[in-house]
């Protein structure tokens, strides 16, 4: 007992200590980051408060970004939803500087190989979502992997899913692959 009480100098660090103590004992796993990037009006949003709430809700477009937390499985996680807005992409890059997965919407063949290029994201998994797979005239989960040249990234995991955010279909075969992953 002696030896805590010498380390606990003051109430913040014995505080702090205990903390950091229970967190061990319980196994507190630390939330797993997830940066979804992607043009505007591609979904990401309606994708997070799928994951969130597990149902659909209406949005409006983001200006800046969203921070939510949900668990899926095991994992906790933080997602980190970002405007697609063009004016505020240059800036992914300078958000995007650490090892996380990241969700990707469609549509955007520049910013993914952009994203791509970025040395900091070396390591990091690509779960790239092809929303509006409801509607009759989207292109396919194969036409879009085509489009975007995925087939050919050898720098990444990547992983292709067709979704519709507004139903949740094939959004949670997308974290299964990503906590697969990040594992």
């Amino acid at each position: 007992m002696g030896n805590i009480a010498n380390k606990c100098k003051t109430k913040t660090s014995c505080v702090r200590r205990l903390r950091m103590l229970c967190d061990r004992l319980a196994w507190r796993e630390t939330p797993r980051k997830i940066y979804m990037v992607g043009l505007s009006n591609a979904g990401k949003t309606s994708i997070l408060y799928q994951y969130k709430f597990n149902e659909a809700t209406t949005t409006v477009p983001t200006i800046g970004f969203n921070v939510e937390s949900f668990s899926y499985k095991t994992i906790s996680f933080t997602a980190w939803d970002f405007s697609g807005r063009e004016q505020l992409r240059p800036l992914w890059r300078y958000t995007l500087t650490t090892r996380r997965p990241t969700v990707l919407m469609q549509e955007a063949a520049e910013v993914l190989h952009g994203l791509l290029k970025v040395h900091e994201l070396k390591d990091v998994p690509f779960l790239v979502y092809v929303n509006k797979q409801d509607i009759p005239t989207c292109m396919s989960v194969d036409e879009v992997a085509e489009a975007l040249q995925l087939n050919n990234v050898i720098s990444h995991d990547v992983q292709v899913q067709g979704c519709c955010a507004q139903t949740g279909d094939g959004l949670y075969e997308g974290l299964d692959w990503l906590c697969k992953s990040i594992r």
